[in-house]
């Protein structure tokens, strides 16, 4: 930070103090978003280094069921879905905040901050550099509106620039509203995303980059939103993604955060 930007964030800081997003503490000048404390305590998950982790499992066992259930034959398997997620989200703990301030408080910088956190350890990682195309989770057309923006989007923008692959926003598309799942169980949650999305219509939106459109069809997808809960909703874009591009084609999955252990 130069020293005109300093002192201007200084004098700044003195008439409209910034806070530390996770316990509120004010923020000395050379700080963004968290003080000193609680970024040296984020709770990362280091799933980008495990293919195999609890957020992979449980994303892995729901599309088995789902895969039993389409075709009536249990053992049928797909390519293994890999999943991570930059620090883990609790109910009590004051980091879920970095994903409230971008989901409903337009903070744009802290959730772009922390999408690159993410994104510098997925490219980082073997298990996602490969990855071909990258598709945030849509929102439906009214809460998008009523929001102005959809948050995957932006976490996925700053993913698809650090893997050095395109974003296709229109790649999937909401067609049914649904309610906030934040109280409902694991089963509850699968009803209410199922059917939820389709396969985007317009190519002009989402097309594929040439070394994509070479092949036809991607190898590797990756599914980015803000929260990892039970892993209905990636679960239900991914199944809608199989179907179009079939088994063969890994369908992995990012998000800033994943709530408890997972």
């Amino acid at each position: 930070m130069t020293d005109f930007r300093f002192v201007t964030t200084a004098v700044a800081d003195f008439f409209f103090p910034r806070q530390c997003l996770v316990c509120g503490c004010i923020l000395p000048a050379d700080r963004k978003h968290l003080c000193g404390d609680c970024a040296e305590d984020i709770p990362l998950t280091y799933y980008w280094d495990r293919e195999h982790n609890p957020m992979a499992d449980r994303l892995n066992d729901l599309i088995q069921r789902d895969l039993n259930a389409e075709d009536f034959a249990p053992g049928k398997t797909v390519t293994y879905s890999r999943a991570a997620a930059l620090f883990f989200f609790r109910p009590e703990s004051g980091y879920r905040h970095i994903c409230h301030q971008l989901k409903y408080h337009r903070n744009f910088s802290a959730g772009r901050a922390y999408a690159d956190m993410l994104a510098q350890r997925l490219a980082g990682s073997d298990l996602f550099k490969d990855v071909d195309v990258v598709v945030p989770v849509p929102l439906h057309p009214l809460r998008r509106f009523r929001r102005g923006y959809n948050q995957a989007e932006i976490i996925a923008e700053v993913v698809s620039e650090k893997l050095g692959t395109k974003m296709c926003p229109g790649m999937l598309r909401r067609r049914r509203y649904t309610g906030t799942q934040t109280r409902l169980d694991v089963e509850h949650k699968v009803r209410n995303v199922s059917n939820a999305f389709v396969f985007g219509k317009y190519e002009k939106v989402w097309k594929f980059p040439k070394r994509v459109a070479a092949k036809a069809s991607p190898s590797h997808i990756l599914i980015v939103d803000d929260v990892f809960t039970t892993g209905a909703t990636v679960n239900a874009c991914a199944r809608v993604l199989r179907e179009r591009f079939g088994r063969e084609v890994r369908i992995s999955v990012a998000t800033l955060a994943a709530v408890g252990d997972v």
